[in-house]
């Protein structure tokens, strides 16, 4: 994702008939690729992606336009300052290639346009750099494309544990023996992934639904307090 952001930049600028490639084509770019990560990020401190977008669009249109052929043909210094600032994030996390995160860190420093977006919404590295962690988790990126693997029990699991905070699980009643057994298994420090296994309609569900403490039967009880039971 951040290779097509930086390579779909000149269309953005010829579209908008700017001769030099800019900061602001790269931020439009990430920021129209729908559920991408930039706009997760951006969301996860709060910012509206509408709002965002609207701003960097206001931002392009102020722009000087050319009416030559030439638009879009040249690689503006800011972002190249930008995408080696991207390379810098990348060692910082020692990552083996430059992703989107890289990118939207980097915009912070941008004198000709990102800092003072940043600046407008209120965000900055304080707050960028935890919304970042709490997408990747203690993921590295080993490839081009490692966007689509963060987050990954979020996008195709179901959060069992706030499904019980919110009362949208049924009590589990009589399984007590096989919740118990799931949890000890779940307390170990290894060798600590329990395997439901069955044929379908046997309770496998209703049991990993009984791991949630909100969702346990009174017999039911472990020191096993704070688990987050996903299923996909």
């Amino acid at each position: 994702m951040a290779w097509q952001g930086i390579v779909s930049s000149p269309d953005v600028a010829k579209d908008n008939k700017h001769q030099i490639v800019e900061t602001e084509h790269l931020m439009k770019v990430l920021l129209e690729q729908k559920n991408g990560l930039a706009r997760r990020i951006f969301s996860k401190v709060g910012v509206d992606n509408t709002r965002l977008l609207e701003a960097t669009d206001r931002f392009i249109q102020r722009q000087p336009k050319v009416l030559s052929e030439t638009a879009g043909s040249m690689l503006g210094r800011d972002l190249e300052a930008l995408i080696q600032r991207a390379r810098e994030y990348k060692k910082e996390y020692g990552d083996s290639f430059v992703s989107v995160e890289h990118l939207v860190l980097a915009f912070a420093q941008d004198q000709r346009f990102g800092k003072q977006l940043f600046k407008d919404f209120q965000v900055s590295l304080q707050t960028l750099k935890p919304a970042i962690e709490s997408i990747r988790g203690r993921q590295s990126v080993i490839d081009q494309d490692p966007e689509g693997k963060y987050e990954a029990l979020e996008k195709y699991g179901k959060d069992l544990t706030a499904m019980a905070k919110a009362g949208k699980l049924d009590p589990v009643i009589g399984r007590d023996d096989e919740i118990r057994r799931c949890i000890q298994i779940l307390s170990r420090r290894t060798k600590n992934n329990p395997v439901l296994i069955g044929e379908p309609g046997v309770g496998k569900t209703a049991i990993s639904e009984g791991t949630c403490p909100e969702n346990r039967g009174r017999g039911c009880t472990s020191s096993f307090d704070e688990p987050k039971a996903n299923i996909p």
